[in-house]
């Protein structure tokens, strides 16, 4: 038997973005985004409000880098989504995160997040969406595996889970993409 809840943002798994802009005056911004993910192979869309600081940075710069939030930075990460850079000029420095110029986009990556996007933007498309070009992809070291890319386990990235607001660790592997469904052939 199921149970019928109506219409619902409740989309799983949600990741946690944060989006690293430079506003106008070369202030470094970043922002927690639960609405966003892959638009193409190389392309982002991030679904934010025109209100928001890093919705202008984006339009000014051309640019921005999207990290994935992780469980050792679940407080930094949900504080850059509660507090508005409108209001508090000193947002990122409150959140304790770093940051340092990407060598690609004009925008900043966060040093305490290990995995970032850095992106061109494209377009804003007619619904408000913004649509950016993966220039290229960063990790920190310290998520690498033996094979030299990107360790699941290591890494350790959240989601949010919509019905209780919750962040949740992801990383258990369960099977094998392009490969288990044969079974069914």
């Amino acid at each position: 038997m199921r149970k019928n809840f109506g219409s619902k943002s409740w989309f799983y798994p949600l990741p946690v973005l944060i989006i690293g802009t430079y506003g106008e005056d070369g202030t470094a911004n970043a922002m927690n985004a639960a609405w966003g993910g892959l638009y193409d192979a190389d392309k982002v869309v991030l679904c934010l409000s025109g209100g928001h600081k890093t919705t202008r940075n984006i339009k000014f710069k051309g640019a921005f880098t999207v990290s994935f939030a992780d469980a050792a930075n679940v407080i930094p990460a949900d504080y850059v989504g509660i507090v508005s850079a409108n209001s508090e000029p000193e947002k990122l420095k409150k959140s304790g995160f770093h940051v340092h110029r990407s060598e690609y986009v004009d925008a900043p990556v966060i040093d305490e997040l290990p995995v970032a996007l850095e992106c061109r933007l494209i377009k804003v498309n007619e619904d408000g969406n913004i649509i950016g070009q993966i220039v290229n992809v960063s990790a920190d070291e310290s998520v690498l595996g033996a094979d030299g890319s990107i360790d699941f386990a290591k890494f350790r990235p959240i989601s949010f889970e919509p019905v209780h607001n919750g962040y949740h660790v992801m990383g258990e592997r369960v099977g094998n993409a392009f490969k288990d469904g044969g079974k069914l052939k």
